[in-house]
């Protein structure tokens, strides 16, 4: 993006890493020798200095093994919204499917990429306090250092929650490994871990400036911290996967939840107070299409956390629109890429005909040679914010194409603080509904007569925004970590293999075919005589152009029945097939990092 503040580039060698030992399996305590001439008193001696140590921190958000495919493009899936396109095949297939060996390298390398980062972080957090100009530099020393500390602070407790998410109670070692006596150490339990990182934000919250107050590029800002503190507060809150190897586990709240939903909301609030920082923009679209996808800032500022991609490299930058979004010729002006990630049919069907978010968090169409537009069927659709053929300028060549990675957007925000208002009062409070319409409105162009009737008991309103969230973040890996949290992860993976069968098998309100003709490189659909029903060609039986001339028809929902499978099985019961309740809720520890802590590190149930 703009005014980058991550130099990709820019790599701190001058430290020691616990990940070391875990990628050789060590089995022994090591010693290990920076590769770098500069101590760590030289690396801390100035403001300068600090900024490349902590740029160096930034820069283990993307790359390959972390938000660059891998962790946000492999493990969000299989859910109820999306899944990895594909056979089993020991690796992210295999992840999607829920049949997790231990022999997955695409398990050891990310959870090594996360502990890499967070070992670089623990370095900066305990230095840059110690830095004389911490305390007694100048005016503009003192400020940036304490900006830097809460940046480093923010950027440990992202890398935490992504391993606590995936892994459960993880070792979480808060002090750099050149002070730590055991490399290896035990499993921290999740819930002390959560506490330590929240109370971190907090102090954060206080040492970084607000987006308005400095230049805006990629760096963490108050707006960042805060997000980041109500969605861990949330999950600190939330179900999650208890119990000891071997045996299935059980899924478990802790009973003092609502304090960390008073948490979340309180952050929320604190943000939606302050909009002059960051707010909806009117046009969903343009969040992907217009500012992602150019690599500019969208003025109204939604994206409130961000990682940021660069460098044409599998280190530093991202695969988003290479492996995401839709299918794309090579022999294109774009490029080779896309179709990795398939929307399944229940999805597509979440949305109301009205409903603009549909078009960009499912894509429909494929990429020819000759760059014009190929609809796909309804078992073949792929994902949509991250596209190829929307990247501007151009980059016809190449695996990285530099889209930033977004993890937090306002419209979080808003849906954050009606769950928690809902839980914690016992049913939508008046602002707890107006910030729910306030999405589902700009979801259908600021028309709030089409928004539907929002429900004001809480669990018609719990409901309502499971549904809307599913709507709202399909495709940024949001969905299937929501459904964890609220235990609901197996029942909704069942509803949708219903739903999917249900669309396969009926013979009215869905078009066995759909018909299209091409508009220069674009394609338009038929959607009947009765131009009333031109935006619903999808929503009602087939509707058959009379003459055909000029129209090419496609199955739609018969390619369901006819050709849409995995792995042998029909799209309904292909996705997710291994998936157990009890297990299936974290990923185990792969065998290699179970060899390099020789014991310590205990396995999670039913592995």
């Amino acid at each position: 993006m703009k005014n980058k503040f991550i130099n990709p580039f820019v790599k701190i060698a001058a430290f020691s890493f616990l990940i070391a030992g875990l990628t050789g399996g060590c089995k022994k305590f090591i010693e290990v020798e920076p590769v770098s001439q500069f101590s760590i008193p030289q690396v801390f001696s100035d403001v300068t200095n600090a900024t490349t140590a902590v740029i160096g921190v930034y820069d283990e958000l993307m790359g390959d093994n972390n938000y660059g495919i891998r962790i946000n493009l492999y493990y969000p899936y299989d859910s109820d919204e999306m899944i990895v396109t594909g056979g089993i095949d020991g690796g992210r297939r295999d992840i999607g499917r829920y049949r997790l060996q231990l022999s997955n390298g695409e398990l050891t390398n990310p959870f090594n990429a996360l502990y890499r980062g967070i070992e670089k972080a623990n370095l900066c957090i305990e230095q840059i306090p110690l830095m004389p100009q911490y305390t007694t530099g100048t005016a503009a020393e003192q400020k940036e250092l304490k900006r830097l500390h809460g940046e480093v602070l923010t950027i440990r407790a992202q890398l935490y929650f992504e391993l606590i998410r995936n892994w459960g109670d993880v070792p979480a070692p808060m002090i750099p490994a050149y002070r730590q006596t055991e490399l290896f150490i035990p499993r921290s339990d999740r819930d002390s871990t959560y506490d330590k990182l929240l109370a971190d934000l907090l102090k954060a919250e206080d040492l970084v400036p607000w987006r308005t107050e400095v230049a805006r590029n990629e760096r963490v800002t108050k707006g960042a911290v805060k997000a980041l503190r109500a969605k861990m507060a949330m999950f600190r809150g939330g179900y999650s996967l208890r119990g000891r190897k071997g045996a299935l586990g059980t899924m478990e709240r802790r009973a003092d939840y609502l304090t960390y939903y008073q948490m979340a909301k309180q952050e929320c609030a604190d943000l939606i107070a302050n909009r002059a920082q960051h707010t909806l923009n009117p046009n969903y679209e343009s969040i992907f299409k217009t500012y992602i996808a150019q690599g500019t800032y969208d003025p109204s500022y939604e994206v409130i956390f961000e990682a940021g991609a660069g460098g044409g490299n599998s280190n530093s930058d991202s695969r988003m629109g290479q492996y995401s979004g839709p299918s794309v010729n090579a022999s294109s002006r774009y490029g080779s890429g896309g179709g990795g990630i398939q929307s399944l049919p229940n999805l597509f069907y979440a949305y109301d005909s009205a409903d603009k978010r549909r078009d960009v968090s499912v894509t429909y169409y494929q990429v020819n040679a000759n760059n014009t537009k190929q609809p796909r069927r309804l078992g073949e659709l792929t994902d949509g914010k991250y596209r190829r053929d929307w990247k501007v300028p151009l980059q016809p060549a190449g695996l990285n194409l530099g889209f930033n990675w977004v993890f937090i957007r306002f419209s979080d925000v808003l849906l954050m603080f009606a769950e928690a208002d809902n839980e914690i009062s016992g049913g939508p409070t008046a602002l707890a509904k107006q910030y729910y319409e306030e999405v589902r409105t700009r979801a259908f162009g600021g028309n709030a007569s089409l928004i539907g009737t929002t429900p004001t008991d809480k669990v018609g309103f719990f409901n309502a925004i499971v549904d809307e969230r599913l709507r709202e973040f399909a495709g940024e890996g949001v969905r299937k970590f929501d459904l964890l949290r609220w235990n609901l992860l197996g029942t909704k993976i069942a509803a949708a293999r219903a739903r999917i069968q249900a669309i396969t098998t009926a013979t009215t309100s869905y078009p066995d075919s759909v018909w299209y003709k091409q508009v220069g490189e674009d394609i338009q659909f038929y959607a009947g005589a009765n131009t009333a029903l031109t935006a619903v060609p999808f929503y009602r039986p087939t509707n058959r152009p009379n003459p055909t001339t000029g129209w090419t028809g496609i199955q739609w929902r018969r390619h369901l029945t006819s050709n849409s499978a995995i792995d042998g099985l029909p799209l309904y019961n292909g996705f997710a097939s291994f998936f157990t309740p009890g297990k299936s809720e974290l990923f185990p520890f792969s065998q290699a990092t179970l060899d390099a802590y020789q014991g310590k590190l205990e396995q999670n149930p039913g592995y």
